[in-house]
């Protein structure tokens, strides 16, 4: 799964570059731009971002701020990653939560893009599919890390690497 999606958001990430440099190819010695690249950018940026936060989530390469970690016990970490990682699922839960409801009301009012006239829902349904991945793989994350923290397995996740944290 990582693979596949680190695949799609790299072939997006692509196919935006080549995008933007015929745009600019296109609209500096030719005098034509391409009709829509501000919408096609937009679009492919959102499903480049999230496409990989499952990725993100997984590895917990978030955003961090380790302003514990040097008077945080090394024999509790186990404890502090599984609490935060509960606390960031039930977060993206909610997050996806609404953002489908916005899919929804997307495909029942028509919404599409302003000049391509691409439907918007279909977006934001992959804004929330990646968005409910990211939440089970968290909870996957923090199950890990309980199971380090009751000795059934040996390292919970990227943080709790044995010795590292004495």
């Amino acid at each position: 799964m990582q693979l596949a999606l680190e695949g799609v958001a790299g072939a997006t990430l692509f196919a935006l570059m080549l995008l933007t440099t015929a745009d600019v190819v296109g609209r500096y010695f030719f005098n034509l731009p391409i009709l829509g690249t501000v919408e096609l950018t937009q679009q492919m940026l959102a499903a480049v971002v999230f496409l990989s936060l499952p990725v993100a989530c997984w590895r917990e390469e978030h955003v961090s701020v380790d302003l514990l970690d040097a008077i945080f016990p090394a024999r509790w970490i186990w404890l502090r990653q599984m609490i935060v990682n509960v606390i960031i699922a039930v977060a993206l839960w909610v997050i996806a939560t609404r953002v489908w409801a916005l899919g929804v009301r997307a495909f029942e009012w028509g919404d599409v893009t302003e000049f391509l006239r691409i439907p918007d829902g279909y977006l934001i349904y992959l804004i929330a599919i990646m968005l409910f991945l990211s939440a089970l793989l968290t909870i996957g994350r923090a199950v890990s890390y309980l199971l380090e923290g009751v000795g059934v397995i040996k390292c919970g996740g990227p943080v709790s690497q044995g010795d590292k944290h004495d």
